[in-house]
């Protein structure tokens, strides 16, 4: 048994969004063989209430609380800084006075890093503690795609914020011991900027939970018949899923409409902004915040995930796919994953193909549920957990 110093953005608690499901998998895989220090962020007052479970399952907890609407105020001083703004928006005296503290008290063996952001924190440390470094995605790139959609002034920060970003996610990796990304694809991307790291970069793929995620017959649908139901999950506070369910609520759903008028597009996440509420109407429902996603996916016509802006692999999908549902969703994101068409994994980046996509499913519900089938059997072979997450074990031995 290892003493590990864990580093995370944003509470690894509950699992209800894409980066806390891939940091609490890997905390969870961590502690069943090592001691756990863990450093890490709440963003969300919702998530005081899950404390004391994290707690539970990790005692050697600290957090620091942040406030975004401050914290971006205090990210501006990256601009004197010539640095990321990222960095200064999660820039914190308490945490790094943590971190001392816990690396005089006890002999740790290594830090795992959870998101560049979190790298300065175990720098201090290095080179006497080993530094592993989890990018999950190259965020560089992310903010550089939002450059270009965004207007000036916001594609001026977007770009720098991507420039300066890259600058840092390379001078963490040369200092790292091993880096990690979701998908060979993410690795690729990164080499293409950062081919000095090549030999100390490798991919580790995320998981879905098979167990939780599993269709029951029992589950009551949150549906009013006849309406055929198109269901998208996923916090709806993040851009990327913003920009995605306005485009299909306005340039998709009309089109679909016209041949399937009781087709009904459900908006399932957290936080939705007034953009995303102002699509409520006839034929869309934005739920806001909900107990358990799993209804809506079980009983969905079809899950759509029309990321137009989408980095490494989306859980999302894999749990829709766990569910038996087919998922259209644009290449990049299939492509991650890895599945076909007749794997209940279908591709789609236009209105056009869309609509030729949900077809089948739509018009013979009983194709879509062997589809689903398919699609699980996909992630039940293809992404186990700790199957995934075991590629780290060696970097720490």
């Amino acid at each position: 048994m290892r003493n590990i110093l864990y580093l995370v953005h944003r509470l690894p608690y509950p699992p209800n969004k894409g980066d806390k499901v891939r940091s609490y998998h890997l905390l969870r895989h961590l502690l069943q063989s090592h001691r756990v220090f863990l450093g890490t962020f709440i963003d969300d007052p919702e998530d005081e209430q899950h404390v004391p479970a994290l707690r539970a399952l990790c005692p050697d907890l600290h957090i620091a609380r942040l406030q975004p609407r401050v914290a971006k105020v205090c990210s501006l001083a990256g601009l004197a800084r010539g640095g990321p703004l990222t960095l200064d928006y999660y820039r914190c005296a308490s945490l790094h006075a943590w971190v001392r503290r816990i690396a005089a008290q006890h002999e740790l063996q290594a830090s795992v890093v959870f998101s560049s952001a979190m790298a300065p924190y175990a720098q201090v440390l290095a080179p006497q503690v080993p530094m592993l470094v989890d990018f999950v995605d190259v965020d560089s790139a992310k903010w550089s795609q939002y450059a270009a959609s965004h207007r000036w002034p916001l594609s001026w920060l977007y770009r720098r914020e991507g420039r300066t970003l890259l600058a840092y996610e390379r001078a963490v990796a040369v200092q790292a011991q091993r880096s990690f990304f979701v998908t060979d694809q993410e690795v690729a991307l990164f080499l293409r900027s950062a081919p000095e790291c090549r030999t100390t970069v490798q991919a580790l793929c995320n998981g879905v939970d098979a167990d939780f995620f599993a269709p029951d017959a029992a589950r009551p649908s949150p549906f009013v018949d006849p309406m055929q139901p198109l269901v998208f999950t996923g916090a709806m506070d993040y851009w990327p899923n913003i920009d995605a369910v306005v485009w299909f609520a306005t340039e998709v759903l009309p089109r679909l409409l016209v041949r399937w008028p009781r087709l009904h597009f459900y908006i399932v996440g957290r936080n939705p902004p007034p953009p995303v509420r102002a699509l409520a109407g006839a034929a869309v429902t934005v739920t806001g915040t909900v107990a358990d996603v799993r209804p809506y996916l079980q009983h969905a016509a079809a899950v759509v995930a029309p990321l137009r802006v989408a980095r490494g692999i989306q859980n999302k999908i894999l749990e829709a796919m766990a569910m038996e549902r087919p998922v259209v969703t644009v290449p990049e994101c299939a492509n991650a994953i890895g599945a076909n068409a007749a794997q209940g994994l279908l591709r789609a980046d236009t209105p056009q193909a869309f609509e030729q996509a949900l077809q089948a499913l739509l018009d013979t519900p009983a194709q879509g549920a062997l589809l689903g089938v398919a699609a699980r059997r996909h992630v039940l072979e293809h992404f186990s957990w700790d199957a995934h997450l075991g590629g780290i074990n060696a970097c720490l031995d």
